[in-house]
């Protein structure tokens, strides 16, 4: 898969879409495969959080920072939303990357 821009912000969310996990990283494909692994972050190995459920991409990392912690300070009803715009069926964005 080649992707033009160097970072993503990107949501996260477990099985059942419970619960949510935002981040940034510059390889989404590498990150994703780590968060499944259990070596991505504590949080989402506690919460099963492996499915991507949206990202956004950005060629400054400062935008992809600002843009992350608006992200986690918006509230659980906007964070669907937003989600939900592009994909509707909350399907796993990754599924076949990995």
């Amino acid at each position: 898969m080649t992707r033009s821009f160097t970072y993503s912000v990107y949501i996260l969310s477990n099985f059942t879409r419970t619960v949510f996990y935002i981040g940034v990283t510059n390889d989404l494909v590498k990150r994703v495969k780590q968060h499944r692994h259990d070596y991505g972050s504590i949080f989402t190995s506690k919460y099963k959080c492996f499915f991507l459920m949206y990202y956004e991409d950005y060629k400054s990392i400062r935008n992809a920072i600002s843009r992350e912690k608006q992200l986690k300070n918006w509230q659980r009803s906007w964070k669907i939303d937003l989600i939900k715009k592009e994909n509707p069926e909350l399907k796993d964005l990754a599924e076949g990357w990995v």
